[in-house]
């Protein structure tokens, strides 16, 4: 009875914290946009929902106990899954504090915790505190997937720019603007290294942050034959042009493999679905022949 208390306290005192920063965004945005018709300017008291959200989690990202060496293992893996807020980490340890009590009041509000009682909330909270890590490698791998699919139009981009006349700054440039609706992955992180460029960072070590923030072989070699080209003053677009054409071999390859895969992953679903039912279709008949034969000589 205790446990149950103290969850229901919980959730309504959570419940109430979102009611109130809610409402008080109502409130915001009722002025901002009084002040707006009265003077003619518009004004912006509202917060972004990240900052609403980063409000409600921080109470609980200090919860568990972390090293600098554990948050920048996380803040790696935030960075390849495409976050890059310096809340992002606070958020993320605050979700782990935060799901495993919306499950333990979800089983306590369902009446779950009678079938198990310990069991479920054990449970529970031990899927409670490995979702975000669950959801957050299937963000990167989601997101390295989108990179290595669009990594081909990028380079043949850079091929045409490159072969054009445009340097690598340029062509890495121009080929982030054009892919910024199409494959916006590749976008950013282009975008982001000519920032880092922009910055002092030397064009070398801006190529090794891009493969580690990407973390895909492919994406590895390709900042791996830049530099190389680059340090050795071989042409670039001749460069891209073989990387362009590995590349595809490589792909061709891998579908391949997966198209020969398809044999052997054929087996399971015909020995456990197809064949039973062939063998009922086929041997039912028979079966059902001898059955009536064997009742004339019992009866």
């Amino acid at each position: 009875m205790i446990l149950i208390l103290a969850f229901l306290g919980t959730f309504g005192l959570l419940a109430s914290a979102g009611v109130l920063l809610f409402y008080r965004d109502v409130v915001l945005e009722r002025l901002s946009s009084v002040v707006a018709q009265r003077t003619g300017r518009t004004f912006r008291f509202l917060h972004p929902k990240a900052t609403s959200l980063e409000q409600i989690v921080k109470p609980f990202q200090n919860v568990l106990p972390r090293s600098p060496q554990e948050v920048s293992v996380i803040q790696k893996r935030l960075i390849r899954a495409g976050y890059r807020q310096d809340s992002a980490v606070n958020l993320f340890y605050g979700a782990k504090v935060l799901v495993p009590l919306f499950l333990l009041v979800i089983a306590t509000a369902t009446g779950l915790y009678q079938t198990g009682g310990f069991f479920v909330y054990l449970t529970a909270a031990a899927l409670g505190f490995l979702a975000p890590d669950y959801w957050l490698g299937n963000r990167i791998t989601h997101r390295q997937r989108k990179l290595q699919l669009g990594l081909p139009e990028a380079l043949d981009l850079m091929v045409i720019c490159t072969e054009a006349g445009l340097g690598l700054d340029q062509t890495i440039s121009r080929v982030a603007a054009e892919t910024k609706v199409s494959q916006p992955e590749i976008s950013d992180e282009l975008n982001l290294f000519m920032l880092e460029q922009k910055a002092g960072r030397p064009r070398d070590e801006a190529f090794k942050k891009l493969a580690d923030r990407a973390d895909i072989d492919s994406v590895r070699a390709l900042a791996t034959t830049l530099i190389q080209a680059d340090a050795f003053g071989t042409s670039i677009s001749k460069t891209l042009r073989v990387y362009s054409d590995t590349l595809r071999t490589q792909r061709r390859q891998r579908a391949e493999e997966q198209a020969a895969k398809t044999t052997v992953k054929l087996v399971f679903p015909l020995v456990f679905f197809i064949f039973p039912s062939l063998f009922v279709v086929a041997l039912g008949p028979a079966m059902i022949t001898m059955f009536e034969g064997f009742e004339k000589y019992f009866n």
